[in-house]
């Protein structure tokens, strides 16, 4: 059975840089930011657990940030979304539809991120620490300013063309 990809301790976050090479160290700016983080779950009213959770941005993809919920089985559950979203969860509100996130107050875990995800499959509402999401944020954004993203995908004269293309 393959060793489980998030059982290492995760004290410290990991910026993760490209590997390989003649082995000369790299000067160049991490590739991606990550960190795993346990996240308290409840899957119903009265299933109450912990799930250790990957966040991760890459420089490549400046609009999202991929959560990978490792579910303890050889599949992990993947959620993509803007990282807009989850920056604008942090402060209030935000999101429609399948993912919703929003701060609150917690006395016994203090300041939270919660996470509601809808699927076909059922639905899910996670807390996470608002602290520690935020410097993960805020380390994605000295990765790739929200000033440098604008400038990395299609603009909008780009997307309405591929749109009229049909």
């Amino acid at each position: 059975m393959p060793s489980d990809p998030l059982s290492a301790a995760s004290s410290a976050p990991l910026a993760a840089t490209p590997t390989g090479g003649d082995g000369e160290v790299s000067t160049a700016a991490p590739a991606a930011v990550e960190e795993v983080l346990t996240l308290r779950i409840s899957l119903g009213e009265e299933v109450v657990g912990e799930v250790r959770t990957r966040f991760r941005f890459t420089a490549a993809r400046p609009y999202e940030v991929l959560l990978t919920f490792h579910l303890g089985r050889p599949d992990e559950a993947d959620w993509v979304f803007s990282r807009e979203l989850l920056r604008d969860g942090l402060r209030a509100l935000s999101g429609q539809g399948d993912v919703k996130l929003w701060p609150a107050y917690c006395p016994c875990h203090g300041s939270t991120l919660h996470l509601a995800l809808e699927s076909p499959h059922g639905s899910a509402l996670l807390e996470a620490s608002k602290p520690r999401v935020q410097a993960w944020l805020d380390r994605t954004y000295a990765l790739v300013s929200e000033h440098q993203e604008r400038h990395c995908g299609p603009t909008d004269a780009e997307l309405a063309a591929l749109l009229a293309e049909g």
